[in-house]
């Protein structure tokens, strides 16, 4: 096989991982909106614990038959009790609980088209923190593709404010969303080659771990006494929009993981961006929403910045393939 013929397999396996992940992320987020606007029950850690649960007990259910049917599944034999697994996953799993927690707030204080905008800084974070962390310096025009992201996110945020539908607690959940999102893709790049690149486990652990960091959280929060006077509780199409969000939560998680570990966790944040402008025009029309111009140029502003980010970024990832030993051999 020549290097242009590994470059292209490269590529469609990443569009097929990519398109996954969008179908994926579009249907949760529709999903959890549903969820976190029903005002009835005022309990979003609850409902973040019990999709934590559902991804958890699907992993723990392959991993079962896996054992009984070893010749059609697989399952990493880790134990995730192990004090060596532990402490290399539990950061990434801090990370991710705080992920899901401060994007689902975002999600719940602000509407599904401003959900694009208030998470846009995903890009200007994993710059940061790839810098902090992995030292990797970062060129001036992709600097200026950053100082344009962050124009387009203050003109968002104030045209939100001018339309009177500014949310100041969901915007700040958004910007820490955007943070725990990058510094979740960065942990996970570093963690996935310690443990074999075993997704499966990975996946299985933060869920397992973030379930129980939901815990304290629950009783911390109040929510107790909310989710036990539900009186929803044995409503059957409440608890289908329940599952249905664990396993879409599930599902997001793996293409997650597959996407970070075939691009790179900065390829990851892009497409998340550029998947919530789709998102964006998606949820204007479906809640029949009406936007001014300068809103929609916000919008543009940062997908233009975005896409010229991620344009500067994959022309280096050829020219560093091109200079590979594989390639100058042939």
């Amino acid at each position: 096989m020549t290097p242009q013929d590994s470059l292209l397999r490269k590529y469609i396996t990443i569009f097929f991982v990519v398109s996954g992940y969008w179908i994926v992320s579009i249907s949760t987020v529709f999903m959890n909106k549903t969820l976190l606007s029903n005002i009835e029950l005022d309990a979003p850690m609850f409902i973040n614990l019990s999709q934590t649960l559902v991804t958890a007990l699907i992993c723990f259910g392959k991993k079962i038959l896996s054992r009984l049917y070893p010749e059609r599944f697989s399952f990493p034999e880790q134990n995730i009790w192990d004090p060596q697994i532990m402490r290399q996953i539990l950061p990434v799993s801090v990370m991710f609980t705080s992920m899901i927690a401060t994007n689902n707030l975002c999600l719940k204080y602000v509407s599904v088209a401003f959900y694009y905008i208030g998470r846009s800084l995903t890009t200007i974070f994993n710059v940061i923190l790839t810098f902090l962390i992995l030292g990797e310096k970062t060129s001036k025009k992709c600097m200026l593709c950053c100082v344009i992201i962050v124009i387009g996110f203050w003109l968002g945020v104030d045209q939100e404010h001018f339309a009177g539908s500014l949310s100041v607690a969901g915007t700040i959940f958004g910007i820490l969303g955007s943070f725990s999102l990058s510094l979740f893709s960065i942990l996970t790049k570093k963690v996935l080659p310690k443990i074999d690149g075993e997704i499966w486990l990975l996946q299985y652990a933060n869920n397992v771990y973030a379930s129980i960091l939901f815990l304290p959280i629950i009783a911390l929060s109040g929510e107790i006494p909310v989710v036990s006077s539900y009186p929803r509780l044995g409503d059957i199409f409440f608890w289908s929009v329940v599952l249905g969000g664990g396993l879409c939560g599930f599902l997001i998680g793996f293409f997650t993981s597959l996407q970070i570990k075939y691009t790179s966790a900065l390829t990851h944040n892009i497409s998340g961006t550029a998947k919530a402008c789709a998102q964006t025009v998606l949820a204007t029309y479906w809640y029949r929403e009406t936007k001014s111009f300068m809103w929609w140029f916000s919008n543009l502003i940062i997908l233009a910045a975005s896409g010229a980010y991620a344009r500067v970024k994959q022309l280096d990832m050829e020219k560093q393939h091109r200079q590979s030993p594989a390639y100058t051999k042939v």
